[in-house]
């Protein structure tokens, strides 16, 4: 895919993006390398790993990271309760059985069919090329991260019982971080990298008029403004993300907005923010008056 077809299969998903993102992605699909985007929770950086699979029409394999999160949880576990009914099933059998076929009998509990494929694996295993998601990759600790330094270079997997399980096509991996903890130098190294902000008020009344079917071009840019409005109050801890500023303009639709008014603002505010503390902040500092005080000067 050149970078022409890239730009608009992107457009053809409603996707709004700028050259620079279009340039980081298309070079880190061309040079089949993971592209690891940073930047405050709720800036879109998830959504680029589903804009992505729909593009290519491939399966999205999420692997969404936390705190503790280990090597059995997120590459492969055996299924213990089926190798014990496994067992069961063939007890009766003991007897009769050679130490050769008990031997057989216990290599086949380690086989594929016990196999449990946690995301890494199973992106590895996918038949298809896929896009893997290491959501929130930050939330690990170095343990982990340096384990999968070793993922990323070989896109291979060594299981004691199976062997090497080798890729079989190379995924599209796609790694986020907030920025709670800075990630390794051996990391960034092995990926292109991207920073998303937040949008700017075009940039966001262009989103919520390709997201939201039927808003007014004048509801889009005010909403905008008015989210912009919301960031810009230090006060508001939890900074209100794209998903929720779809989820206000479809909520002050709802109610017959065509534009943004104080009453409709105010009634809708649990839409936009999604935290009690920063409601009452925001109430208690003057809430939209100085927004629309601005706007009528």
């Amino acid at each position: 895919m050149d970078i022409i077809t890239l730009r608009k299969a992107l457009e053809s998903e409603n996707y709004i993006f700028d050259e620079e993102f279009l340039v980081t992605v298309y070079v880190a699909l061309k040079l089949e390398k993971p592209l690891l985007i940073e930047g405050a929770a709720g800036v879109g950086k998830t959504e680029v790993a589903k804009v992505l699979a729909s593009v290519f029409k491939s399966e999205l394999i999420r692997l969404q990271c936390y705190e503790g999160l280990d090597e059995s949880k997120a590459l492969y576990e055996w299924n213990y309760q089926k190798q014990l009914l496994s067992i069961q099933l063939n007890i009766n059998n003991e007897n009769n059985a050679s130490n050769n076929s008990g031997k057989k009998e216990v290599e086949q509990l380690f086989s594929r069919e016990f196999l449990l494929e946690r995301p890494l694996i199973k992106a590895i295993n996918s038949p298809e090329k896929c896009v893997l998601l290491i959501d929130e990759i930050d939330k690990t600790d170095e343990e982990f991260e340096a384990f999968l330094l070793e993922i990323l270079s070989d896109f291979q997997v060594s299981i004691p019982e199976l062997g090497t399980i080798k890729a079989k096509n190379k995924p599209i991996v796609i790694l986020t971080s907030n920025n709670n903890r800075p990630l390794s130098d051996a990391l960034k190294r092995r990926c292109a990298y991207l920073y998303i902000d937040y949008p700017d008020v075009e940039k966001e009344a262009a989103i919520i008029n390709a997201k939201i079917p039927g808003v007014t071009a004048k509801l889009s840019k005010e909403a905008a403004a008015a989210v912009a409005f919301l960031r810009g109050n230090n006060k508001i801890l939890k900074k209100p993300s794209i998903a929720e500023t779809l989820d206000w303009v479809s909520a002050l639709m709802a109610l017959g907005k065509n534009c943004l008014d104080a009453d409709g603002a105010d009634k809708t505010l649990g839409f936009i923010l999604k935290n009690s503390e920063d409601i009452f902040e925001f109430r208690k500092d003057g809430g939209f008056d100085g927004f629309f005080d601005e706007k009528h000067n």
